[in-house]
């Protein structure tokens, strides 16, 4: 009679070590990274037009978990930077001003650590994380919005509202007061993550 127990014990232990291995299996992380290829865009206002900075200079790695039917189950261990000075307008004038307000010769980078992300149905997923912008952190959410394609990358894109005094830096001034760049500005951005070797 114990011995039939025991068997008994043994098997359901092992079925559920199997089990667990198989889900565990099905949604294991897996290393994605982009670097230096997407589309990362700073716009905002200013009293003469409007105006763009773009960069594709960065780095950004993730975690990325899969089910068994392909669908992107979870996200973590994200982190994003990118070179402050990477952005460019197209106008030397305009990126000075905007790098002495980024604070670049102190703070080189734009950095963003992903801190908890859910994955929805529809498509986008809710994170939460540390945003860091001349020197400064805060907690930033961010709505993104996702796509698995056909050779198992994820393109990821998004946007974001930011006031520039939250991080402490003053809008640009020049040309005597003439032009001066609005309080808020939008960063969007666009990039494929690529699973790593």
């Amino acid at each position: 009679m114990k011995k039939t127990n025991l068997k008994l014990t043994i098997k359901l232990i092992s079925s559920f070590l199997l089990l667990q291995f198989a889900f565990l299996s099905a949604t294991a992380q897996i290393k994605y990274q982009a670097k230096n290829d997407f589309n990362l865009l700073v716009s905002g206002t200013s009293t003469l037009h409007d105006w763009d900075m773009k960069s594709a200079k960065g780095e950004c790695k993730a975690m990325i978990a899969f089910n068994d039917s392909g669908l992107l189950t979870s996200i973590s261990d994200l982190t994003f930077v990118s070179p402050a000075q990477g952005l460019k307008s197209g106008h030397e004038g305009m990126d000075l001003n905007a790098y002495k307000a980024l604070k670049t010769d102190k703070f080189k980078n734009i950095n963003f650590i992903l801190s908890a992300a859910k994955v929805n149905s529809d498509g986008t997923i809710n994170g939460i994380g540390k945003l860091t912008i001349a020197g400064v952190t805060h907690d930033a959410e961010l709505i993104v919005t996702y796509k698995i394609n056909h050779d198992k990358s994820v393109s990821i894109s998004g946007s974001k509202k930011i006031n520039l005094f939250y991080y402490n830096m003053q809008p640009s001034v020049f040309m005597g007061g003439l032009f001066k760049i609005g309080d808020e500005i939008n960063v969007k951005f666009d990039l494929t993550l690529f699973k790593t070797n």
